[in-house]
């Protein structure tokens, strides 16, 4: 008897879970993959110019405060995956908390921000690759779309394969990653204490005193850009159903890539402004000319002939993190095909690799369609899409924050723990989140941001509200289809579903870390 006109519950549990390979990962193996996520070289490379010239010498600063919400919301995802491990994340848990609409819409925020900076981080793959043979091309140069389609195809290849091969190879390249910025950091601190270095800037504490901005635009246009260099370990938490102790490892594996990431970002950024300065001029941090990049401008005088292993960093970091960035959007689209929020060719998982086997292989094939095409129809707009991705990252960061206030609104003040991890620290993260998505919005509407202007305003603000109000469109063209009826009628997905791990968590298989 069909269940689509009942209104009893939508019985989908399994003793498997969803076919996950559970216990793949350990607390190293999920933070590994965590910091990956980040792309922490090129996430520097990107952002740290800018933050200088934003906000000049408090730069370490806000690289600190910009990490406070990131903290406050990794302590909501810690306390909803603690209760509910499943790897829909988002998805599940705003469905849980407040409906399937929502819920549906903090899993597309999800899958637009994956899908975005596939896009992003494919092209300075390809574009860091020729210049390893001292080659430069235009960003819609045939040349760097091949490379890039060939890094999204070998990435998607590695997650559709297995976790357990691609935290193998996430070991390797997260240590090149960190080999090259340990290398940046003692050479600059060796050259400013040797007397080499091109512009010697004796440390101060002032760069650590958050009260010594001086401008509020500079201070939010420093903090924002700051911000969305953390974001990317939630996928631990993605991965849950796959790692050992899901309801402990994930949360403390977030945790401790978002410590790490705050000790790599403030101490690189103040071994560069030690070596090169903040001036205006040559290698100063303080050029607009360096901005995009601040590691080419100092690379050759910091290493001289080593420095193309800055240019080898950069392109790891970013072809790395097109990997595991496929892994939660994959994982997020799986939950919702299990739970009827998509069709039900999402809920595919490979019967030897134990993976979203068609959510991992058509999130590859969207991102090379939506990168080649963004290309051959405007690289400017394709810019813009990028620029836009901090929109789709605080709404959905916003949403789990908010999530995990309502989903225990019963048990908040029963504990003075639970006031803090899941009433405060929550609230003040979403909060903080809320203001960077406005802030964002109402920066990105000026015809002066970004590279294009569409219908009268910023080209970011209408690609990256516009990416979010497609994603009302398919929602309401899903809710049409019989299929989606006891998702929509809260009978699949409910504060009550079972969740959908393995039952017997001594059949668990050790990882290559020995599931430490």
């Amino acid at each position: 008897m069909s269940d689509f006109g009942s209104t009893t519950p939508v019985r989908i549990e399994h003793p498997d879970g969803k076919g996950l390979a559970a216990g793949t990962l350990g607390l190293w193996g999920s933070t590994v993959i965590g910091l990956a996520s980040t792309a922490p070289v090129y996430s520097l490379v990107a952002t740290l110019g800018w933050v200088v010239l934003a906000v000049g010498a408090q730069a370490p600063i806000a690289f600190i405060i910009a990490f406070v919400p990131m903290l406050f919301i990794a302590y909501a995802y810690r306390e909803l995956n603690n209760e509910v491990p499943d790897c829909g994340t988002t998805f599940t848990w705003g469905t849980k908390a407040f409906g399937p609409w929502v819920g549906w819409m903090g899993g597309w925020g999800v899958a637009v921000a994956g899908m975005v900076v596939l896009a992003n981080l494919a092209q300075i793959g390809s574009i860091y690759f020729w210049a390893l043979f001292g080659l430069e091309f235009e960003n819609n140069d045939w040349r760097v779309v091949l490379v890039a389609v060939i890094f999204i195809a070998s990435m998607t290849y590695i997650s559709w394969r297995g976790v357990e091969m691609g935290e193998r190879i996430q070991n390797i390249l997260l240590s090149i990653q960190y080999l090259a910025l340990v290398v940046f950091v003692i050479a600059a601190l060796w050259q400013f204490f040797a007397g080499t270095a091109p512009h010697p800037t004796p440390f101060d504490w002032e760069w650590l005193n958050p009260f010594g901005f001086t401008d509020w635009h500079g201070f939010t246009q420093a903090v924002l850009l700051a911000l969305f260099i953390y974001w990317g370990w939630d996928t631990c938490l993605a991965l849950n159903e796959e790692t050992k102790d899901p309801k402990r490892i994930p949360g403390l594996a977030a945790l401790l890539t978002c410590v790490l990431l705050l000790i790599t970002y403030v101490s690189v950024t103040i071994a560069a402004m030690m070596y090169a300065g903040l001036g205006d001029e040559g290698v100063g941090l303080g050029n607009e000319a360096n901005a995009d990049d601040v590691f080419s401008a100092i690379r050759d005088d910091l290493l001289g002939p080593w420095g193309w292993l800055l240019v080898v960093a950069v392109l790891i970091s970013a072809v790395s993190s097109t990997q595991t960035t496929i892994l939660p959007t994959a994982r997020g689209t799986l939950a919702m095909g299990v739970y009827r929020a998509l069709p039900e060719r999402f809920k595919h998982v490979h019967p030897t690799y134990k993976t979203p086997s068609f959510s991992t292989l058509i999130m590859g094939v969207v991102a090379s369609l939506y990168y080649v095409g963004m290309t051959l129809v405007s690289d400017n707009i394709l810019q813009d899409s990028i620029l836009s991705l901090g929109l789709a990252i605080a709404f959905y960061y916003a949403i789990t924050g908010y999530a995990c206030i309502w989903y225990f609104r019963r048990e908040l003040f029963t504990s003075a723990r639970n006031v803090v991890y899941r009433f405060v620290f929550p609230l003040v993260g979403a909060l903080m989140l809320t203001f960077a998505f406005v802030q964002s919005a109402i920066d990105m509407y000026d015809v002066d941001y970004g590279y294009t202007v569409l219908l009268g305003v910023g080209g970011t603000f209408v690609v990256g509200i516009g990416a979010l109000l497609i994603g009302v469109v398919l929602m309401f063209l899903w809710y049409l289809f019989p299929r989606a009826k006891p998702f929509f009628d809260g009978r699949s997905l409910n504060r009550e579903t079972p969740v959908m791990v393995p039952d017997d968590p001594t059949d668990y298989v050790r990882s290559v870390d020995g599931g430490i």
